[in-house]
């Protein structure tokens, strides 16, 4: 069972990396950048070709990662009843093409919701450039823990996020996943073998390898910036948003979008078969 005070006090390691244009344009290859079919193609240059590179503020998302630190017996928590329920990035510096940055991270609150109900932990993950000794970003991942409730942990403080306008959206776009996207993605740091291996997709009630929450979440930030930024993703401030349901390699997202006041607001659908909304609550905020 959870122990809330131990789990705050968790030892989560530091991570050091260092990375390099290559892992840039990697990462950005593994959203599905880089198509001459895409409508976008010669504004998705700049991420994927060395030539004045820039990197994806969501690139942050693989950086200074700790791994399944959960998984450590002593935080109490079964891994296999856990899901990543929401993300959230803040931007403090643009990321740099290529360089040195350190990971840290704490657990920032845990929420209980009661026996035989599930539990919520936030944690907190600063990204700091070596060079500079600046704040980068800071990232906050909040996990479901499926049915681990009951502990005696305070049961208010979960993570609100903002409402989806009702009213049409204001923009539509379509991101096309490639079917090679999982086995991409996963060489910028996410190994999970869940996301390629059919065995054990299958094993677990999937149908196929599910495509990595993060990489959906990248493609769909790629998707509001083309339709309403013009990908000058330099403008991007923060990104929050919920994972409702898995995608699959090979899956079209359909993003709905709404503009209002210093930010956008969008949802993602995937189309065609099994069709359902994968990301929901979602927001970018804007700089000026």
């Amino acid at each position: 069972m959870i122990d809330p005070e131990r789990l705050m006090r968790h030892p989560i390691p530091e991570v050091r990396q260092k990375y390099t244009r290559k892992d840039t344009m990697l990462y950005a290859l593994g959203l599905g950048l880089g198509r001459r079919s895409s409508a976008s193609y010669e504004q998705e240059l700049r991420y994927v070709y060395e030539k004045d590179l820039a990197a994806l503020p969501t690139m942050s998302l693989v950086l200074g990662y700790p791994g399944l630190w959960m998984g450590d017996p002593a935080t109490g928590i079964d891994v296999k009843r856990m899901l990543h329920g929401a993300q959230v990035v803040r931007v403090a510096k643009p990321l740099p093409a290529e360089g040195e940055v350190v990971g840290t991270s704490a657990v920032m609150s845990i929420v209980d919701k009661g026996p035989g109900r599930d539990a919520v932990v936030v944690t907190r993950r600063r990204v700091i450039d070596v060079a500079k000794d600046e704040l980068l970003c800071e990232l906050d991942n909040v996990s479901v823990l499926r049915g681990q409730g009951g502990f005696g942990g305070e049961a208010a403080g979960a993570p609100v996020f903002v409402g989806i306008p009702e009213r049409t959206p204001d923009l539509v776009d379509h991101w096309e996943l490639d079917e090679r996207a999982a086995f991409i993605y996963r060489l910028s740091g996410d190994y999970n073998p869940l996301h390629v291996d059919d065995a054990l997709a299958t094993s677990v009630g999937f149908p196929r390898p599910i495509l990595h929450g993060l990489c959906t979440l990248g493609s769909s930030v790629c998707s509001v910036s083309r339709a309403a930024l013009g990908f000058e993703t330099q403008r991007i401030g923060a990104v929050a948003a919920r994972f409702t349901a898995p995608t699959y390699p090979g899956q079209r997202l359909r993003t709905e979008i709404w503009r209002e006041e210093g930010e956008l607001r969008f949802r993602c659908f995937t189309e065609g078969e099994g069709a359902a909304c994968v990301l929901d609550n979602g927001s970018i905020s804007l700089t000026s």
